[in-house]
């Protein structure tokens, strides 16, 4: 009887906590900072960045670069700064990993956890993605709704004015009849 090769064994993970909290806007490009993703995939930030730097040539600019000295200041004063921020090396500044330098940083790492983790990642950024698409139809939407109200309010405002400037006009009073200066003679009834 041949020796079956024993079954791999199961390394699903639990889904991570939402992802998608992790993903920030930077320099218009939804990116996460490199110490978020070492702790996604198991590593330490320092690992990570080693072995990014020996993979140079597989990281360009559109899928990592370093933070600028004043957008590590503004993160570090946002609420969205992360525990694993605070605690940095404050003469490095941050790297940040868009969609495909989160998948190339998976692959320098080849460790089973970095690879599955890569898949959280990758439909983390596409469930951003689509959010954000559809935020923007609804916003289109609320646009036109929000044009044909404003149409609508031009044309009662109008009317309502309309209306005040008649009920004004007739809250007043009538004129008071003004006497004339100087002597007048009612010459029809002489005995008033």
């Amino acid at each position: 009887m041949a020796k079956s090769k024993p079954k791999a064994q199961s390394t699903a993970l639990a889904p991570p906590p939402d992802i998608t909290r992790t993903i920030l806007v930077l320099r218009r490009q939804r990116v996460i900072l490199d110490a978020e993703l070492a702790s996604l995939y198991g590593v330490p930030t320092k690992a990570l960045n080693q072995a990014i730097k020996r993979n140079a040539e597989r990281f360009p600019e559109d899928f990592m670069f370093r933070l600028t000295r004043a957008e590590t200041e503004a993160l570090n004063r946002s609420q969205f700064v992360t525990g694993s921020q605070k605690h940095r090396d404050p003469r490095f500044a941050p790297f940040a990993f868009t969609e495909h330098g989160a998948i190339m940083a998976a692959t320098v790492l080849n460790s089973p956890r970095a690879v599955e983790m890569s898949l959280y990642v990758v439909r983390a950024f596409v469930q951003l993605r689509e959010w954000l698409s559809s935020n923007k139809e609804l916003a289109a939407r609320l646009d036109q709704l929000e044009a044909r109200i404003e149409k609508k309010l031009v044309t009662h405002d109008d009317a309502i004015a309309a209306i005040l400037s008649a009920i004004r006009e007739l809250m007043q009073p009538p004129p008071a009849k003004r006497r004339g200066i100087g002597f007048t003679a009612d010459i029809g009834n002489p005995h008033q």
